[in-house]
Formats: C-alpha cells, structure tokens, sequence
C-alpha cells in the first residue's frame, strides 16, 4: 500500500499549494501523484524515490519557471473601462478637480482633472489617465496656460 501514501501526501502538498500560491508545493504535489503511480505498478522503494525525484526536478526546473514568466505578463487585452486608459480624448466643457466633459472614443464622459490644480479648458486635448466608476480621470497633453 505504499502507492496510498503517496497519495496521501500529495494531497497534503496539494493543501499547502493552496494556501502558499508558490507552485512549489503544486510541483511536489504532482511528484507524489507519479510515485503513486510508480509504486501502484510494483516498483521498489528505490524506484518510487528515483521517480518521485525526476518528476520534482523537471517541474522545478522546467515547469515553474515558464509557469511564472506567464503569470508575470499582464493580460494582452484590456476589456471594459480598462481599455479606454491612455486613450486622447477632447474637453467638451470646462475640466477642474471634481467636473468636466469629455468626449472619448466617440462617447460623452464625465471628468475630472489628475491635478487638483488643473482647470483644462473647452477643445483641449487630454490623456485618460485612470476610470474612476463613470468618471475619466485626465490628464492635459500639452502645458496649460
């Protein structure tokens, strides 16, 4: 029954990896499953242990350094509101620090202005800098007067 106790303790790696996030935990678990598939065919102590450590080498050495660089990138499209950050849009009325108008991507967004100080002018030309709910915080793309 040694093939039970591997299963066992891959599922206890399994649980670790849950509350850690590391992918370690995960990898080791995955090596315990191949042991236990190892020792659930009949092979010895020895070949459960030689398996058991190829499969964590592979999944360390391999595995979660490719499992990482991907979770590293950030996701290659922005839906929704997110998409309209870094977008140019133009002032339809007055923007200051708590009001404004502006018109993005063919669309009349409430506004107000990143800089407390700012008070950007009708016509001007401005940078989303961040989507606040319904609201568009800007930023102006040239130096106001």
């Amino acid at each position: 029954m040694p093939w039970l106790v591997w299963l066992l303790a891959a599922g206890v790696l399994g649980v670790a990896e849950f509350f850690t996030l590391t992918l370690v935990f995960g990898l080791l678990a995955g090596a315990a499953l191949v042991a236990a598939v190892v020792a659930g065919v009949g092979v010895g102590i020895l070949g459960q242990l030689v398996a058991l450590a190829a499969a964590a080498a592979v999944g360390l050495v391999i595995v979660r350094p490719v499992a990482l660089r991907h979770m590293a990138q950030g996701p290659l499209t922005r839906e929704g509101s997110d998409a309209l950050i870094g977008k140019r849009a133009e002032v339809m009325q007055e923007v200051t620090a708590t009001r404004g108008l502006i018109k993005l991507s063919g669309e009349e967004w409430s506004a107000r202005s990143l800089d407390e100080s700012h008070v950007i002018p009708v016509g001007a030309l401005v940078d989303v800098m961040e989507i606040e709910g319904a609201t568009a915080v800007v930023y102006p793309r040239e130096l106001l007067p």
